[in-house]
C-alpha cells in the first residue's frame, strides 16, 4: 500500500491547533497534522481519545471548538464537503427500504460520480453481484458494509474518512478494504482510518497519527 506523500507542497488536508470540547471538557487537541495525496493514515488512540469525534469534525458533522482545517490549502467549508470528503461511520448510512442500487444512485445524486465507474461495477467490485435489487434491510451486517464500500468507490471524493471500516467483515472483506484503500491511494486519494483490529492493513503499513486524551 502506497503511503508516501507526493511532491505537492500543498497538503490535501491540514489541521492546525484543532480542538474539540464537549460541555467545556476537552475531547482532543490541540492537533496539528497534514495529509498528502496518496497517503493512508491510521488514527491511533485508546477508547475515549476522540478518534470518531475527530472524523466527525473533519466531515463537518461536528464543529471544532478551536483551530483551523484546510482542504487543498483553502478553509474547509460545508459547501465543499459533499464532493471532496466521504465519511464511512460505524453505521453504514443506508436507507433500509431501498435496494443497494437505489442507495448508490441516491449517493451519486448528492455527491456526484467518479469517472470510470458505475453502480453495477461498484457492487461487483465488493462482491454483491445478484444483490442489486434486494432491500438493504434484508442484508447481513457485512453485506451492508459492502454496500457502503461500493458507495465510496462511486463518489469522486479525494479524502476518505473511515471509522472502523473492518468491522462486521470476514477475512475476505478485510482484504477487500485493503485493496480499496490501495487503489484509492494509487489514484492520488487520501484516507484517514480508525481501527482496533490487529488484522487491519495486511497489505502494508500506514503512517500513524497518535491521538491521546487531554490530560
Amino acid at each position: 500500500m502506497h503511503t508516501s506523500p507526493d511532491q505537492d507542497p500543498i497538503p490535501l488536508l491540514q489541521a492546525h491547533a484543532l480542538v474539540f470540547a464537549r460541555n467545556d471538557e476537552p475531547v482532543f487537541g490541540p492537533l496539528d497534522f497534514s495529509l498528502h495525496n496518496g497517503e493512508v493514515v491510521l488514527i491511533e488512540g485508546d477508547n475515549g481519545a476522540g478518534k470518531t469525534t475527530l472524523l466527525k469534525v473533519l466531515s463537518g458533522l461536528l464543529e471544532a471548538t478551536a483551530g483551523e482545517i484546510r482542504l487543498n490549502g483553502e478553509p474547509l467549508t460545508l459547501a465543499r464537503l459533499s464532493h471532496q470528503v466521504a465519511l464511512l461511520g460505524h453505521l453504514p448510512g443506508l436507507k433500509a427500504d431501498l435496494s443497494p442500487m437505489e442507495n448508490l444512485r441516491f449517493a451519486i445524486g448528492v455527491s456526484g460520480l467518479r469517472a470510470g465507474i458505475t453502480p453495477m461495477l461498484a457492487l461487483g467490485s465488493v462482491g454483491l453481484e445478484g444483490f442489486e435489487d434486494v432491500p438493504v434491510r434484508q442484508l447481513s451486517a457485512g453485506q451492508k458494509k459492502r454496500v457502503a464500500l461500493a458507495r465510496l468507490l462511486l463518489v469522486p471524493a479525494a479524502l476518505w474518512l473511515l471509522d472502523e471500516p473492518y468491522a462486521n467483515l470476514d477475512r475476505e472483506g478485510i482484504d477487500l478494504v485493503n485493496r480499496l484503500l490501495d487503489a484509492h491511494a494509487r489514484r492520488g486519494g487520501t484516507a484517514l482510518v480508525t481501527s482496533h483490529g490487529a488484522y487491519a492493513f495486511t497489505s502494508g503499513t500506514p503512517r500513524r497519527l497518535p491521538l491521546r486524551s487531554p490530560a
